[in-house]
């Protein structure tokens, strides 16, 4: 009995120990089981609110540059530019080629999507990389069709693709964006440089966190501006056409259109010429519209005066030289003379009585000789002569041998009509005091409220009188300058403008018409000179804007002559 109870003592502790331990092991077991089952199930639940992490990872650069951009609205709040959601297409070539065959999966590819290049699809799916794209931007049916097929390590990334609900309208004030919805022109270049562009990289871009960017356009204007020069360019068969309007007391651009243009959500479908804003990437000798800042220089010098009386009754002679004038009166004329007629002759005195240096001050103090630098990245600098000889102080007093962007002639011009403050334009909303702020005194009140009569002047009995709309007191001056081919002028070749401001008496706005090469038309009985077809032009731009823009009509305004006192007066603004 004590031997049986001894053994069973012996076989009972060894047998309780393997127990114990078979016991923690299942316990181990199970413990480690429901782990892995745990980490499976939070794998599933991740994937299916987050996506496939690897598809995450791979498209995280490309996310980074084609995230969301603020929209652009016009000044009264209307969109130009917005961000809409579209899908991409990817491969990842190293998941795709272990469980899927290449060539089948390129015919299947292309059949949905048959302007993918076979060749090109088939080398990007066997190139062995981890994330290949195949195509931007696919519809919704043609996602569907694509994910029906069930290829492995193809895949679908959400991106933001840029719209411009109108159009060409506005190309070369917005410009547009590359492929990865980063701007490479026009405002579009100008708020990525103001930081977007480091947004995007560091992944911060959404559009939850981006306040619009309110511009000073005026869509409605805008809409009337390009029409009208759209009709001018066909009507007088120009090489091309351009036209702006801008605030003479903060700068703002209202309107700006340059005819040919592009489509900025298709940019490229554009020719080379479509994209070339001529107002501020183009340079130009403006001819007679530059007129105004001779007569302008010569009064407030103090050595001229509305009453004085300048010698035209020969051509001007200056070493192998003449300057003549196209509509010549053979007299002495009084300076509103020298103006209305558009006096080469009379002009030129005036700039040589004061000399090159003189001249040349002026129009660096006026911003003509140095880059004009505005929200738009796109510019050109002024050809400026090397050497200012006695035939330069001549030809440039009156457009020629001085080439400058157009939307600099606005600028210098607008000084001299808003009570002398040079005011750099701008592309968004500006306020007057902040204009004020900005701005620079670059003649005497005086002067401008003497150029505000010129320019009436002129509307009434000179180049201009086809720009004259009843009710808005237009001013203004017109511009045929001869273009330089081959290094000389032809006389064929012409650049027209017309320089207008409204209203003349307390400008408002200041508008430029530009017509590259028009030509004659039987209404104009074959004469292509400014005042046959940009003055009109700018006329009819007037008549249809200023009620937009909130200006009445008077209809008691007395004429410019009978005025003239208020200018001797120094009655500026």
């Amino acid at each position: 009995m004590r031997a049986r109870l001894f053994f069973a003592w012996l076989l009972a502790g060894p047998q309780a120990e393997r127990l114990k331990k078979a016991k923690s092991r299942v316990v181990l077991a199970m413990v480690s089981f429901a782990g892995l089952y745990l980490i499976i199930a939070t794998s599933m639940i991740l994937y299916a609110v987050n996506g496939d992490p690897s598809q995450r990872n791979a498209g995280r650069a490309q996310d980074a540059v084609s995230s969301a951009r603020p929209d652009i609205i016009d000044r009264n709040g209307e969109v130009l530019a917005t961000d809409i959601r579209t899908q991409s297409l990817f491969a990842e070539p190293r998941k795709l080629a272990a469980a899927f065959d290449v060539d089948e999966a390129t015919e299947l590819l292309t059949a949905v999507l048959p302007d993918l290049d076979q060749r090109e699809v088939r080398e990007r799916l066997r190139s062995g990389k981890g994330f290949v794209w195949l195509r931007r931007e696919i519809t919704r049916e043609q996602q569907a069709q694509i994910h029906r097929l069930g290829i492995p390590g193809i895949g679908f990334l959400r991106e933001a693709k840029r719209s411009y609900p109108n159009g060409p309208t506005l190309s070369h004030v917005l410009g547009h964006v590359d492929v990865d919805n980063q701007g490479i022109a026009g405002l579009e270049r100008y708020i990525d440089g103001r930081g977007l562009a480091e947004l995007h990289r560091a992944g911060f871009a959404t559009s939850r966190n981006q306040e619009p960017v309110q511009l000073s356009i005026d869509l409605r204007v805008q809409h009337v501006l390009r029409d009208e020069m759209i009709k001018a360019f066909q009507r007088f068969r120009a090489k091309a056409a351009a036209g702006v309007i801008m605030d003479v007391d903060t700068g703002e651009i209202i309107a700006m259109a340059s005819i040919p243009d592009y489509d900025p959500n298709h940019p490229g479908g554009s020719q080379g010429d479509d994209r070339i804003n001529r107002l501020t990437t183009g340079v130009f000798e403006m001819g007679s519209v530059m007129k105004s800042l001779t007569s302008a220089m010569a009064m407030d010098s103090g050595r001229f005066n509305i009453n004085s009386q300048i010698d035209a009754r020969f051509p001007l002679s200056i070493g192998r030289h003449q300057v003549k004038d196209f509509h010549a009166q053979r007299r002495v004329l009084s300076l509103p003379e020298v103006f209305t007629y558009s006096s080469n002759i009379g002009t030129s005195r005036l700039a040589l009585t004061l000399g090159g240096e003189h001249q040349r001050n002026f129009l660096r103090r006026m911003g003509q000789l140095t880059r004009l630098q505005t929200e738009l990245p796109e510019s050109a600098a002024p050809l400026v002569p090397r050497r200012w000889a006695e035939i330069t102080t001549a030809t440039v007093s009156f457009g020629h041998g001085l080439s400058v962007a157009p939307l600099q002639a606005v600028m210098g011009t607008a000084a001299l009509v808003n009570g002398g403050l040079l005011i750099t334009p701008t592309f968004l909303r500006r306020t007057q005091e902040q204009a004020r702020a900005v701005a620079t005194r670059v003649i005497r009140p005086e002067t401008s409220a003497n150029m505000r009569f010129l320019m009436r002047l002129n509307a009434e009995r000179g180049s201009g009188r086809r720009a004259d709309v009843e009710g808005y007191y237009v001013g203004g001056k017109t511009g045929t300058a001869e273009k330089v081919i081959g290094g000389r002028y032809a006389k064929d070749r012409l650049l027209n403008s017309f320089m207008a401001v409204f209203p003349a008496d307390q400008p408002r706005y200041i508008l430029l018409i530009m017509l590259d090469e028009p030509k004659g038309i039987p209404e104009t009985h074959g004469l292509a000179t400014a005042g046959f077809n940009a003055a009109p032009t700018a006329g009819r731009v007037i008549a249809r804007a200023a009620p937009l823009l909130g200006l009445q009509p008077r209809f008691d305004m007395a004429p410019a002559m009978q005025t003239i006192q208020v200018g001797f007066r120094g009655a500026g603004r």
